[in-house]
């Protein structure tokens, strides 16, 4: 029922283990529909109960890690602190190596025979998997968990990257992080988001400090001005506690209802 499949990056990295992509397949059984996760920073393990879960309602599942995480971890480190960094460049590049390894896993879906593919992504995976849906008209649904559009504005304001900001501080103010971070601006694809053959499906948390409301909630204006029409899923729940029953129980029947 569980497999795995391993394939070369596209973009090459100093760190040799991160140059080479883990993902599980936990298949279904039928070649309807297939959903490619990406999971949040520093994620320590997969998400073995969504997988299970749908895979019994038909769509197979399939976890991709995310550069600098899981099988792709840099020896020695505690966190992804790669993926995520006060390194402008190596962030652009990270966020567009884990871009291309998910379209290059969704190219390969299509040549086995998946008819629907759907990317679900998870805090800045939900950065990962918009940026895919975008550029990807082989996706038709995407759902994006606590997601917003400036990941500059993310880094800056939201409490799990303090230490991003305390680094970057001293030598660049937040309109310049904007600047720089402008291709990983979900807001910046707006247009691609909204093209009629998507499905939009977005669960946002009403307390987080993570990834602050505000910007949520001008990120789904940016996609309703756009055209799209977003099904969204606002809970009275915070970054983490979404995770835990009753929100994640709430958030499962969303997405099925969402993806049949």
């Amino acid at each position: 029922k569980d497999g795995w499949l391993k394939f070369p990056s596209d973009i090459s990295t100093d760190i040799e283990a991160n140059n080479l992509v883990w993902a599980k397949i936990t298949e279904s059984g039928s070649f309807d529909q297939a959903m490619v996760i990406f999971h949040h920073w520093n994620a320590r393990a997969r998400n073995r109960q969504i997988a299970n879960f749908f895979s019994l309602l038909g769509v197979t599942v399939v976890e991709i890690a995310m550069p600098y995480h899981f099988e792709r971890s840099r020896p020695g480190s505690t966190h992804a602190d790669y993926m995520l960094s006060p390194n402008l460049g190596r962030t652009i590049q990270s966020v567009r190596q884990a871009v291309w390894d998910g379209r290059k896993l969704i190219r390969w879906l299509k040549s086995e025979g998946y008819r629907e593919i759907s990317v679900l992504g998870m805090s800045l995976g939900s950065w990962v998997a918009g940026l895919v849906a975008a550029r990807d008209s082989a996706v038709s649904k995407a759902s994006l968990f606590l997601a917003a559009g400036s990941l500059a504005d993310m880094v800056w304001t939201g409490r799990a990257t303090r230490s991003i900001r305390a680094s970057l501080e001293p030598e660049i103010g937040l309109a310049d992080l904007r600047q720089a971070w402008g291709p990983l601006d979900l807001e910046n694809y707006a247009h691609s988001l909204a093209r009629p053959d998507l499905d939009l499906h977005v669960v946002l948390a009403k307390r987080d400090k993570v990834v602050l409301p505000e910007l949520s909630e001008r990120f789904m204006q940016r996609l309703k001005d756009a055209g799209a029409n977003p099904n969204i899923l606002a809970l009275n729940c915070g970054h983490y506690s979404l995770a835990i029953p009753p929100y994640i129980l709430l958030v499962g029947l969303s997405l099925k209802r969402f993806l049949s």
